[in-house]
């Protein structure tokens, strides 16, 4: 069915204030995000900052009322004029296939391809993942992931385990599995990350080598990948290496450039690292750090 979409720049106003009144007046969904270039990454535990810039989208039925929406809102944030603002009607689409429209198969090293589900790769020797957006992080659009898919494509994965730290979409386990590893986990505390790693898995027909689980490994794996942020990277070292047998390879991402240095000297002592690789976006510089446990 088509929407009203409610979109407001908040600037500095109070979020709450004016969620709550969307709320009031019906709102399906409600969703922050960032107005200007201000990226919050590694927010301490327990705390939910935003931005400078806040901008705020509103989801209501087609047939909502909402002729008296601005006059709340003035007199919610006690101002005479609203900030810059707009109501526009969305049309019905099948929403969790949009995103198609700018997103096609991706190639990571030599083999290894993703690609949306039913779309070919066009290549026919390649070792394709297929998936589709879902609730958890993972697509290989993102530096970090791509980082990691094309490292696993370097590497002879025939007959290794391996483990997806932080597993999100459990895109690096399949990927893993497609290319010839004979089991993973996806391990992620996530429950919607566990269910999309399961449910990737069976699209792809690698469900019986794959454990998805919010539960940490137990037992060591030939490679091992946390593609995470610095921070958990950090404070969960000792985690993943004892996840790391003697010789393994190791891969850490989800890493700026800035906070490499900081990373390696966590690890330095039980892996021995290689160059480290980087990728930018949007103004960010993003590195992987690969190394062979000691």
């Amino acid at each position: 069915m088509p929407w009203q979409q409610f979109v407001i720049e908040l600037g500095a106003h109070d979020p709450e204030t004016v969620e709550a009144l969307l709320v009031g007046f019906g709102a399906s969904s409600v969703t922050l995000s960032d107005a200007g270039s201000e990226p919050v990454l590694e927010p301490a535990p327990g705390e939910t900052p935003l931005w400078g810039q806040t901008r705020l989208t509103a989801l209501f039925d087609a047939d909502a009322e909402l002729g008296g929406l601005p006059a709340a809102l003035r007199q919610a944030l006690g101002t005479d004029e609203l900030p810059e603002h707009s109501l526009e009607l969305l049309e019905d689409r099948v929403w969790e296939r949009e995103w198609l429209r700018d997103f096609g198969p991706m190639r990571f090293g030599d083999r290894l391809w993703v690609c949306p589900r039913g779309v070919p790769a066009g290549d026919a020797a390649a070792v394709v993942v297929e998936l589709d957006p879902g609730l958890a992080f993972g697509t290989g659009t993102h530096p970090t992931t791509g980082l990691c898919l094309n490292w696993l494509d370097s590497l002879d994965l025939v007959d290794k385990s391996m483990i997806d730290f932080g597993s999100g979409s459990g895109i690096l386990a399949i990927a893993a599995l497609k290319l010839g590893a004979a089991n993973a986990v996806a391990h992620d505390i996530d429950p919607q990350a566990v269910v999309a790693s399961r449910s990737n898995a069976e699209v792809n027909g690698v469900a019986s080598r794959l454990v998805a689980t919010r539960r940490p490994p137990d037992t060591p794996a030939d490679v091992v990948v946390a593609n995470i942020l610095a921070g958990p990277l950090i404070e969960l070292a000792n985690q993943i290496l004892d996840l790391t047998i003697t010789g393994g390879k190791l891969a850490l991402s989800g890493i700026l450039s800035e906070q490499a240095a900081e990373v390696v000297d966590a690890y330095s002592g039980s892996v021995r690292f290689d160059p480290p690789e980087e990728r930018t976006l949007d103004g960010q510089t993003w590195a992987r750090l690969t190394g062979t446990r000691k």
